[in-house]
């Protein structure tokens, strides 16, 4: 009797660990098949490695608040914390355009000031600052400057939101691959000013269908106020004192992203000279002013070559500042200062 009743208890449990296994299959087939990189880390060679695209990965529902609201900011910029904002409190940014209207592919796309891996180069020396600066100091910079607004609170929900993204999108870079998403491609400079006819007629030929005859820029139909395609100049674009109304900075940015859709940091379809004067071109019209300039960059010698903004640490015209030529320049802060100038 005693064996009877022992064989039926070890069924009964072979049968519930049977039922348990079965349980956790089902289960894990189940997540595999709604996200399998739950289940599934790939490893992934340097080459192939790619940032997170969170477009794809909010419909999954894993992306962490404050990351999806990091990215709300940055690409509905007018809409959350601009112009377009309900709240009056919240209105940072002084113009319509969003970040990701620069930063493109919102902000992992190599070659325009991508946001991968830029919280591990902060804190950084800053010479507009002449000190060093936080990620929080940078966003605000752009806050300030290209977004023509003010500045956030560093401790803000907003802040803390968008540094979030920052370091989500950059999570798994490999080290060989930072340097690809690090600012803009280098360009080799012109040893002459800017051409505003040739400048001219590659904006129609190049920039004209996206951005306007006028480079008043695209409206997106929903509505919102933003930009499909963000204004090159006018009262809704950048300030003089944004990076992009420097020329030669401007020319990077060119070189490696436009005409969109058509040019990429490593197959750029402007050559150098092409893009420095349609820079010059772009940069030739009025936008908003800036207030304390001035204040920039409290050792003049730091200040870039293209800065079309005074004081200088020389004696070159404002004109010159503004289109060039710059090689001149360049070897003169060499030869005075012993400075590598590249901008």
């Amino acid at each position: 009797m005693k064996d009877s009743k022992s064989l039926v208890k070890l069924i009964f449990k072979i049968f519930i660990s049977i039922l348990l296994l079965i349980s956790v299959g089902f289960l894990g087939l189940y997540v595999y098949n709604s996200s399998p990189s739950n289940l599934v880390k790939e490893k992934i060679s340097e080459k192939d490695w790619v940032p997170k695209d969170i477009q794809l990965e909010i419909p999954k529902g894993i992306v962490a608040k404050d990351v999806e609201y990091g990215y709300q900011l940055l690409s509905e910029t007018s809409k959350r914390i601009g112009p377009m904002a309900e709240d009056q409190k919240m209105h940072f940014s002084g113009n319509n355009m969003s970040c990701t209207n620069c930063h493109l592919k919102a902000g992992t796309q190599a070659g325009s000031a991508s946001w991968v891996g830029v919280t591990k180069r902060f804190p950084q020396y800053n010479g507009r600052a002449n000190k060093e600066i936080t990620i929080e100091d940078r966003i605000n910079g752009c806050m300030e400057r290209s977004m023509n607004g003010k500045k956030l609170p560093n401790k803000s929900e907003e802040m803390k939101a968008m540094v979030a993204y920052m370091e989500w999108i950059s999570e798994g870079l490999p080290k060989e691959r930072q340097e690809e998403f690090n600012g803009f491609p280098d360009i080799e400079i012109p040893n002459e000013a800017v051409n505003l006819e040739t400048g001219k007629a590659l904006f129609i030929k190049e920039c004209m269908i996206c951005h306007g005859e006028t480079g008043q820029g695209l409206l997106l139909t929903d509505g919102s106020k933003g930009y499909q395609f963000p204004p090159l100049w006018g009262a809704d674009s950048y300030n003089n004192g944004a990076g992009m109304n420097r020329v030669l900075t401007a020319a990077q940015f060119i070189k490696g992203n436009m005409p969109f859709g058509q040019a990429s940091y490593n197959k750029p379809k402007l050559t150098d000279d092409e893009a420095f004067h349609l820079a010059g071109y772009i940069n030739s019209f009025e936008r908003p002013i800036m207030e304390n300039t001035e204040e920039d960059y409290p050792d003049l010698k730091k200040k870039p070559v293209s800065t079309s903004y005074g004081p200088w640490k020389d004696q070159f015209s404002a004109e010159q500042h503004k289109y060039g030529p710059f090689p001149p320049m360049i070897i003169y802060y060499k030869e005075k200062y012993g400075m590598n100038k590249t901008k």
